[in-house]
């Protein structure tokens, strides 16, 4: 990476104001990565950052954190060494059986997940393997419906993460697994639409194992100052490629091991 600067805040401001309004009124913005690459990776972060205080203040309530460029070759692709992640609040949550509104979101993906529930706070910015297995209270297969508020998908690693890792909602499953016996690693994905499979995957593709990228949150977290909390979600990154979704569609999720997880579409406008 190269060297950052720091940028005035005003621009940070600017930039998250941009995406913000974005989300607001349903019009996506062009990329912001023009205004904040100047302050590198952490300038991203604080306009993140800046949006997160932003909701909190309005009354959003924080419920955990997704993991973005689990995939080693998505890295390479954007010029980083390490994943990223965004906020999730509880309006994000959608409960499997509910019809999704796409008038939610602007540019909707879906990705197939696994979603692990904390047990315990996580405070400790050199926390260990052991003790992230042990703080996983069970685990849900999960769709997460990715959205970006930059026109066109048109990103950089710098307008993803400033754009809250370019999140947009959340489908778990309702029945929870305990780690007990589950090998993460090996567990392979399919996610459908209509009996066509749309992605493939396994838990390797999530930095090699969902708790190896759990564990990687888990230590930043602790280190920014905003540690993963008991009861919080991970979604921890996603098993197979992101695939696109249409009015109507009803996508399906199956995890060996793990279980399946059904997101419905709704085909009306409004």
């Amino acid at each position: 990476m190269t060297s950052e600067t720091t940028l005035d805040p005003q621009v940070i401001d600017q930039a998250a104001r941009a995406l913000r309004e974005a989300a607001e009124t349903g019009k996506p913005t062009g990329p912001v990565r023009d205004l904040i690459s100047a302050g590198g990776v952490a300038a991203a972060y604080a306009v993140q950052d800046t949006n997160t205080r932003h909701h909190i203040a309005n009354g959003r309530r924080l419920v955990g954190r997704k993991i973005g460029l689990t995939s080693l070759a998505v890295q390479r692709q954007l010029g980083v060494d390490q994943p990223d992640y965004g906020m999730l609040f509880a309006d994000m949550d959608v409960p499997e059986g509910i019809p999704v509104s796409l008038d939610q979101v602007i540019q909707p993906k879906v990705e197939a997940e696994i979603a692990i529930v904390v047990g315990r706070d996580l405070p400790y910015p050199d926390l260990t393997t052991a003790e992230m297995i042990r703080a996983v209270e069970y685990v849900v297969p999960a769709i997460e419906i990715v959205d970006s508020r930059v026109a066109n998908w048109d990103i950089k690693i710098w307008d993803t993460i400033a754009d809250n890792a370019s999140s947009g909602l959340f489908v778990l499953g309702a029945v929870p697994r305990k780690l007990e016996n589950l090998d993460l690693r090996s567990c392979g994905m399919v996610m459908e639409v209509k009996g066509e499979p749309i992605s493939v995957g396994a838990g390797i593709a999530c930095l090699g194992s969902p708790i190896t990228a759990s564990l990687w949150l888990a230590r930043v977290m602790a280190r920014a100052g905003r540690p993963l909390l008991e009861g919080d979600v991970i979604l921890s990154g996603a098993l197979g490629p992101m695939a696109g979704v249409s009015r109507g569609d009803v996508v399906e999720a199956r995890i060996n091991g793990v279980g399946t997880v059904r997101a419905a579409f709704a085909a009306d406008v409004g």
